[in-house]
């Protein structure tokens, strides 16, 4: 990355301060971009889910990981339950989405709680492992919650055979009008479902998946307690990456901690972070970190930098951090921020290999929170920072209830924040369609058919609020 005409301003940079020159390119389409990032991820797109614990959960991180990216499970989560769910991540499909399923004696009740789960939006019935009817959101509209799935399911069940070309699985929907189908196996028996967005996606993303061909997923710890027990433990679940994180990650107990982990001389890469600064990033790389994450105060559900006034503008925070970062053979993680789709382009082309999105992701289907109505019937997800009060009692609930209180006092963040879905793009991939999108443009408007060539390519320039302004569409006439 270079400024225009070599100007490289006195002060800081958000993403909002910044914007991307075109340059010559022979780029012919934004397919031929190359995604795949360098930092031993095995990402095929530069998207990791942060380690949010109303966000980062099994459908998500099965979600991300089948499009490219990986999702990082929350160090708030009991160890059993984090292995529990890697585990359940390495069984899924790499192609087909997991079913939803209910037998036909299961009530119209039990089907309207599960079907908002996933973005598909149905619920294959069984009996045993064979489908034998569907049920869909219309299906379960002014029935009595008590009426058995049997009596209103669609027994005209279309199936997909488990293997067949996706193009030919796209024709056989189109032409069955199903927008959804239950994908079976030559027994019959469920393998998953397929929906005609799916097909078509499947055919343009590569999932992240391990030497054994399983989804990759990665999980965090803290620096409290006994951390290389956790980051043992976490190893031996098949976690393909491991996180050290806490808020500010450039102290003493952060890079004891580190050294800790890599004591254990694990075979996959540790991530470390926060940090805003050359220095931190040489640090904690001295200390054993593979990647450092960047970025104090940008995420939507922080306030560390209106309570403390610390943070960076992080444009120029992951600019910096990534420079010395290339220095030293590492990489580094772009850590909050990112609001569009140009925000993760100018992040990597900052120097970030891979871009963490959090809040982006609360009010999708797929995340880990519940989803619940307001007064005007919006769907919406509840999200909170992982500083904030209700994040801090979460992770110290194993103490009494006077140290938790204490710590509680000090917490940062919010607490509680409606994430509304979007009716026309509710899903995670729908959030990953956008910017990806972006992505392959701001490439090929760079001229670069990889992630390396647009990092060198990238000439940046510098902005006013009202170049900024200038930018963003506007929906209706002035």
């Amino acid at each position: 990355m270079r400024f225009l005409n070599d100007v490289v301003p006195p002060y800081d940079l958000t993403y909002n301060d910044v914007f991307m020159v075109p340059s010559r390119s022979a780029i012919t389409s934004r397919l031929d971009v190359d995604l795949r990032t360098a930092d031993r991820m095995g990402t095929t797109i530069p998207l990791v889910v942060a380690n949010m614990t109303a966000i980062a959960g099994r459908r998500m991180a099965e979600t991300v990981a089948r499009r490219g990216g990986l999702a990082v499970l929350p160090q708030d989560i009991p160890l059993d339950i984090v292995s529990e769910v890697i585990a359940w991540v390495k069984t899924r499909h790499p192609v087909y989405d997991t079913a939803l399923t209910l037998a036909p004696t299961d009530t119209v009740a039990a089907a309207d709680g599960l079907i908002t789960k996933r973005a598909h939006g149905a619920v294959i019935v069984v009996e045993g492992d064979s489908p034998v009817g569907i049920v869909t959101a219309s299906d379960l509209r002014s029935v009595d919650r008590f009426t058995q799935l049997g009596a209103v399911m669609s027994t005209d069940v279309l199936t997909i055979a488990a293997g067949a070309p996706l193009d030919k699985a796209y024709q056989v929907l189109h032409e069955g009008r199903r927008k959804v189908a239950p994908v079976v196996d030559e027994h019959g028996r469920l393998v998953g479902v397929l929906t005609r967005l799916g097909a078509l996606r499947s055919t343009i993303y590569q999932p992240a998946v391990d030497e054994n061909g399983r989804l990759r997923v990665g999980a965090a710890i803290g620096i409290n307690g006994n951390v290389p027990a956790k980051a043992a433990a976490l190893l031996q679940a098949g976690a393909d990456v491991i996180v050290v994180d806490t808020a500010h990650g450039h102290q003493d107990k952060m890079i004891a901690a580190l050294k800790a982990v890599r004591a254990l001389d694990p075979i996959v890469p540790i991530v470390a972070g926060n940090v805003v600064s050359a220095e931190g990033v040489r640090d904690l790389v001295e200390a054993g970190a593979d990647v450092v994450k960047v970025g104090v105060g940008p995420g939507a559900m922080c306030t560390t930098r209106m309570m403390t006034g610390v943070g960076r503008p992080q444009f120029s925070a992951v600019a910096e951090c990534a420079a010395q970062a290339r220095e030293l053979g590492s990489h580094v993680w772009a850590d909050g921020g990112v609001r569009h789709p140009r925000d993760v382009a100018l992040a990597l082309a900052a120097g970030a290999s891979n871009v963490m999105v959090g809040s982006w992701l609360a009010g999708t289907y797929e995340s880990a929170g519940d989803l619940q109505t307001d007064s005007d019937g919006r769907l919406f997800k509840v999200s909170y920072g992982m500083a904030s009060a209700r994040a801090v009692q979460a992770r110290n609930r194993a103490e009494n209830a006077f140290e938790r209180s204490r710590k509680e006092l000090f917490s940062e963040g919010i607490s509680s924040s409606k994430m509304y879905l979007d009716n026309q793009h509710p899903g995670a991939e729908d959030v990953i369609d956008a910017i990806v999108a972006g992505l392959r443009s701001a490439c090929t408007y760079a001229g670069a058919g990889s992630l390396e060539e647009f990092t060198g390519r990238a000439v940046i320039g510098v902005q006013s609020s009202a170049g900024y302004e200038e930018g963003r569409p506007i929906p209706t006439n002035w």
